[in-house]
């Protein structure tokens, strides 16, 4: 059943609500349209129209992009709070990228038409909205120079601890990091191929750093996965 109030609290843990007062938030939450998506299913495709952006409240979404010989190149792993489809929002014209639930998830929708007036009316949610979409060039621009100057297995270790600060918790003492990704998925997150990243993988489980499950992985020295991803 539907919990609108853990919903709102969700939401509200958006850039998109930052700095908003809980009147003006229920204001804007009440113009988005609350959507259940099912494992698999797509939120939108390569070449849309930019018509909306999207908070996730549940479950998670993967960004893609898809190469012209069918391959498939994992841009990003979003969870609860992180905004979806913001950047054709700003920039209007076609998506760059494919959005589609990995897991079971619910999603709200705000379209353009309804933020640029809350834009025009709300400042401070302006300020917010900028500063998060500064976080996400950072945060491309650190994967570009990680690609340059990192190993293979270097960008591995960063990988699970990022992801483990994402989505882990802590289970009997040590990390549990349900990221629901194939090892082929992992391998496009970090730029190599799917065998080098295996033998990281396995180099770090051997040491006892970690143990790979299939859609998960344990952490259990993240000061040594630390230290490897510099």
């Amino acid at each position: 059943m539907p919990d609108p109030a853990r919903e709102e609290q969700l939401l509200r843990s958006s850039p998109l609500f930052g700095g908003m007062d809980a009147v003006n938030a229920r204001s804007l939450i009440a113009t988005m349209t609350r959507i259940e998506l099912a494992r698999g299913e797509t939120i939108f495709n390569e070449g849309d129209e930019g018509r909306a952006l999207f908070v996730i409240v549940r479950g998670k979404v993967k960004l893609a992009r898809t190469a012209r010989d069918g391959r498939e190149n994992l841009l990003a792993l979003l969870g609860v709070g992180d905004m979806v489809g913001e950047l054709s929002v700003f920039d209007p014209g076609p998506r760059l990228a494919r959005a589609h639930a990995v897991e079971d998830s619910i999603i709200y929708e705000l379209p353009k038409a309804t933020l640029d007036v809350w834009l025009d009316d709300h400042l401070e949610m302006s300020r917010h909205m900028l500063r998060a979409l500064a976080q996400r060039i950072r945060r491309t621009s650190n994967t570009m120079a990680d690609l340059v100057f990192s190993d293979v297995p270097g960008r591995v270790a960063k990988a699970i601890l990022d992801l483990g600060h994402r989505f882990g918790r802590m289970d009997r003492g040590h990390i549990t990091v349900r990221h629901g990704l194939t090892q082929e998925e992992l391998a496009q997150l970090v730029g190599a191929s799917r065998e080098t990243v295996n033998k990281a993988l396995a180099d770090f489980a051997s040491r006892g750093w970690i143990d790979v499950h299939i859609g998960s992985v344990e952490v259990y020295e993240p000061e040594r996965l630390r230290a490897r991803s510099r």
